[in-house]
């Protein structure tokens, strides 16, 4: 999967996301993330990309034509990448080199054109005003191919260039930052974990946290006894079975007590919502 972060702060990007499980996975080319610099596309001397509202107001507000730019360079990128795939796999087999040269020029243009009319690509501005990040977001996210991110800053963006290039608002709280850059790099983290090979272990990311709308189990490591708290005995006892029925109880109490709205869209079986009715009966709740 490819990331395409349009940012005026690359380096903060960057730095964050080489590191740790998601720098690996790119090392080994599951993952491609580059943060492309909206300030290239400024048409000043001075590389600045913000102006004075009109009607006044507090602050200053990113232009539309650097973003605009910016969102283009990647667009011709995507659209070259998809075209030079496509037309290499039209004319694989072809002996001559000069005439498979001058075919893959106008097959490569043909196919550009093509594809520029068959998807418009997913263009994620991140803003307060946006739908929240969920996991089920980013399930449906981690599908794209390609995936451009835009990170706002100063009082926002021209609405002007929003209106013609963004597909999706995001918000990942309602809460405000100084610009996008850290939702984006929440997001890519998140998204990248559904990329198949990213984990070590391809069935962690099923078992998480958000998976049929519970949280996850406690979990525990050695010493057996910490501090007085010991290890639950069916976690030592190797029966997997009464492991994984523990797990899930544990988990539907857990998401019960702390996250009430999840708890709700939540479907237990029938004989778990025995277990939990029988369970509060017991224990006067």
């Amino acid at each position: 999967m490819n990331f395409h972060i349009l940012t005026l702060f690359p380096e903060m990007v960057m730095s964050g996301l080489n590191t740790s499980i998601i720098g690996r996975a790119a090392a080994r080319g599951l993952l491609s993330i580059e943060a492309v610099n909206i300030r290239d596309y400024a048409f000043n001397k001075h590389q600045s990309v913000d102006d004075y509202p009109y009607g006044g107001g507090a602050g200053m507000l990113m232009q539309a034509e650097p973003v605009y730019l910016a969102y283009k360079a990647v667009e011709d990128q995507i659209l070259a990448r998809a075209a030079q795939a496509e037309c290499t796999g039209e004319l694989k087999g072809l002996e001559q080199a000069e005439s498979a040269e001058q075919t893959v020029s106008a097959v490569q243009a043909e196919n550009i054109e093509e594809a520029t009319e068959k998807k418009k690509l997913r263009v994620v501005y991140l803003s307060p005003q946006g739908d929240t990040f969920s996991q089920e977001m980013a399930e449906e996210l981690a599908k794209e191919e390609d995936l451009i991110l835009l990170c706002g800053h100063y009082e926002g963006i021209d609405e002007r260039v929003l209106e013609e290039i963004v597909t999706d608002y995001v918000s990942i709280g309602d809460y405000v930052l100084t610009g996008g850059e850290l939702p984006a790099m929440v997001m890519v983290d998140t998204i990248s974990r559904l990329v198949p090979g990213v984990l070590h272990n391809d069935v962690s990311a099923e078992f998480e946290s958000f998976q049929d709308h519970l949280l996850e189990y406690p979990q525990y490591s050695r010493p057996e006894e910490w501090h007085g708290k010991k290890v639950p005995e069916v976690l030592l006892s190797g029966h997997h079975a009464n492991i994984e029925k523990w797990r899930r109880q544990q988990s539907i109490l857990r998401t019960r007590e702390r996250r009430p709205d999840l708890f709700e869209k939540c479907e237990l079986t029938e004989k778990e919502k025995r277990w939990l009715a029988e369970r509060d009966a017991e224990q006067g709740e």
